[in-house]
C-alpha cells in the first residue's frame, strides 16, 4: 500500500527512529511501513493519523 509517510514525517523534521518511539513501534517497523512492505494494522494506522493530525485515507492509498 502506497502512502504519504516520509514526506509527511519529513515536513515535521522528525527520524524514523523518533516517530517510532512516539508511536511505540520499532524503527525497523516504520521502515518497512514507509517502503510499503508492511501494512500497519487498523490501530496502528489509527495512531499514525492522528500523530500526523489526518485522516487515515490521507496517509495510505490502497491502490498499488
Amino acid at each position: 500500500m502506497r502512502n504519504s509517510l516520509p514526506g509527511r514525517r519529513a515536513e515535521r523534521g522528525w527520524s524514523q527512529a523518533e516517530l517510532a518511539e512516539r508511536l511505540g513501534v520499532s524503527r525497523q517497523t516504520v521502515i518497512s511501513i514507509e517502503k510499503g512492505r508492511f501494512d500497519p494494522s487498523l490501530p496502528l494506522a489509527f495512531r499514525l493519523a492522528d500523530e500526523f493530525g489526518v485522516a487515515i485515507e490521507d496517509l495510505f492509498d490502497p491502490e498499488r
